[in-house]
């Protein structure tokens, strides 16, 4: 594909943008790890919110959309539609209490939370195993995603583009900080909505426009029978398909499984941002506005391009055909959307370059400093070095930054395509999600439940992938399934046969964070206070609960009225936007009441 030289300009235009600003934030950034890990608590929600869109929009974001649309039509997206009632149960329950708890990282909820060796020793675990391992998982899905895409618009090799995001990602994340990371966001943002908007539109015309996208699309269904426009699955012509990306989504995958972004409860980069916000008002704020961003703003250009491609490109052989050169190990179903990027006229080439090269960075960025906060404060602050400056421990946070994307790029050359790791996380990650939400709302959950439920889900997972080398193969959804069954009683039995929680941490966790409900009430007495004491922070259990059925509504209803409008659906529209209109007003009234006591 070849650039012209108004596209390199508006490439190195686009650059300059975005990261020179975030240089001003150079010297804040060093001067303690609070700057350089959350901001030191200044945030405005609307900044934290913009963050936290941008990172979850990577590089390798259109092309898992793509994926799931080329292989399981439009519905397959409700294997992460269905993370909005997680989003949206995080605004409403446990924002707010986030910001109460103060910590620099969830991981140092755990030693507030619990007490003994345990808090200690899963705080220490997570810190390496989310911080490294898991995070280079997710930062080599991103730079895989990057490299396919390199590969397709400059023909270049894995090992050149890793080396190209590489020296870009890291001078900035060392550099500035969260601080410059969430600024340089707040720009990419923009950026790469205004070339993903063009992008589906260049591709619709393309294909001849709606009409023929639409007419072509219905007349047509994959090798499982999938009708690529439906929103919602068929059952009655693939049951078990209907099963894996609706029903097990909905059911079980929302609330059991722990992933990055959409962790129940919250958690990893999102309550980094929620720590860092000036307020619990900001925080609430930051979380809502994320959700209806990444539910209803960006799904529709990934969406379109994915649909014009399987006109297109109607086979894998199609693309290795269009892009001869193209390394054969690299060829998936994700590649088609850089594949799309061929028909961009002269100038919107070079917009999606920088827009792309914009959301590699983002997530880069974000997960860079996320996981030097991780390394750094519960691993090497914790238990190697107690007692340095606060400036060694930001040298030790940039070298840690550089170690993470290093380890990250030599794992892109054992990743294939973006759906596989999906699974890979949604796999590791199951069963834990269930314990996350409910330590926030019962006395009895414990240390120890989280390390069970860490090594059960864990354990579980490589036996299922042992058992797939060998030839069983269980679907994807009823491994799920199994895995959450079996973490779920393995941590619910241990929160009664396992060791209590020192009362006096549980009496001190109570008095900071305030947690509602029920289940914390015999901490409440223990702690001396009233229930009308106890209820000074505003937190309303059946107020949030309407919050979160109307929030999900509300997004849920926008995404397909969209949808629907580009299909020209114009009745099915039009009822989903009365919809939308009554759920967003109750989400507002609701959003109003918590507000004032922000």
């Amino acid at each position: 594909m070849h650039l012209h030289t108004i596209d390199w300009v508006i490439v190195f235009a686009s650059l300059l943008i975005c990261f020179v600003p975030a240089l001003f934030f150079r010297k804040r950034a060093g001067q303690s790890t609070s700057e350089f890990f959350v901001s030191g608590r200044a945030v405005p929600w609307w900044l934290a919110g913009l963050s936290m869109v941008a990172t979850t929009f990577s590089s390798d974001t259109p092309n898992l959309v793509t994926d799931i649309v080329r292989r399981n039509g439009v519905a397959g997206n409700w294997v992460w539609w269905a993370f909005t009632l997680t989003g949206v149960a995080t605004v409403f329950f446990y924002a707010r209490m986030w910001r109460r708890s103060e910590v620099m990282t969830d991981l140092e909820f755990y030693e507030l939370r619990y007490s003994g060796k345990a808090a200690g020793v899963v705080r220490g675990f997570r810190s390496v195993y989310l911080g490294f391992l898991f995070n280079c998982i997710i930062m080599a899905t991103v730079n895989l995603a990057a490299c396919k895409i390199a590969a397709i618009l400059f023909d270049l090799e894995r090992w050149q583009t890793l080396a190209l995001v590489g020296v870009l990602n890291v001078i900035f994340a060392t550099v500035t900080g969260l601080w410059g990371v969430l600024i340089i966001d707040m720009i990419q943002f923009f950026i790469k909505m205004t070339a993903v908007i063009a992008a589906a539109y260049f591709a619709v015309k393309y294909v001849g426009g709606m009409d023929v996208l639409v007419s072509t699309l219905s007349a047509k269904t994959g090798p499982n029978g999938v009708h690529f426009l439906n929103m919602l699955p068929d059952f009655k012509s693939n049951w078990d398909l209907a099963i894996a990306i609706f029903i097990m989504p909905l059911a079980v995958q929302w609330w059991a499984v722990w992933y990055p972004g959409a962790e129940p409860g919250g958690g990893s980069y999102i309550a980094q941002r929620m720590l860092a916000s000036k307020s619990e008002k900001d925080s609430l704020g930051a979380v809502l506005f994320f959700n209806i961003a990444h539910y209803v703003l960006r799904p529709w250009p990934w969406i379109l391009v994915g649909l014009c491609s399987l006109i297109v490109y109607p086979q894998l052989a199609d693309i290795q055909k269009a892009f001869p050169n193209l390394d054969p190990s690299l060829l998936g179903h994700d590649i088609a959307f850089p594949a799309m990027l061929k028909f961009l006229p002269v100038g919107f080439i070079g917009l999606m370059v920088g827009g792309l090269i914009a959301a590699n960075s983002s997530t880069n960025l974000t997960h860079l400093n996320w996981g030097a906060s991780y390394l750094v404060h519960d691993f090497y602050r914790r238990f190697l070095k107690r007692d340095a400056t606060e400036k060694h421990y930001v040298m030790v946070g940039r070298l840690a930054t550089i170690v993470l994307f290093l380890s990250a790029g030599a794992l892109v050359f054992v990743l294939e395509t973006a759906k596989d790791s999906f699974d890979i996380i949604l796999q590791v990650g199951a069963g834990t999600g269930l314990l996350y939400l409910v330590r926030w709302f019962w006395w009895r959950v414990n240390a120890w439940c989280e390390v069970n439920a860490m090594i059960s889900s864990f354990g579980f997972s490589i036996l299922l992938l042992i058992l797939r080398k060998v030839g069983l193969v269980i679907p994807t959804h009823y491994a799920l399934t199994l895995t959450v069954l079996a973490t779920t009683a393995v941590w619910v039995l241990t929160a009664f046969l396992g060791p209590k929680t020192d009362p006096q941490t549980l009496v001190k966790f109570y008095k900071k964070v305030r947690p509602f409900g029920p289940g914390w009430e015999p901490v409440r007495k223990q702690a001396g206070l009233s229930k009308a004491e106890a209820r000074t922070t505003g937190d309303n259990f059946p107020v949030a609960l309407v919050g979160w059925v109307s929030g999900s509504l509300t997004i849920w209803s926008a995404l397909f009225t969209v949808g629907n409008f580009l299909y020209g659906r114009t009745t099915y529209a039009l009822v989903l936007l009365a919809v939308f209109i009554v759920s967003g007003t109750v989400l507002l009234r609701v959003i109003n009441r918590l507000w004032a006591k922000g």
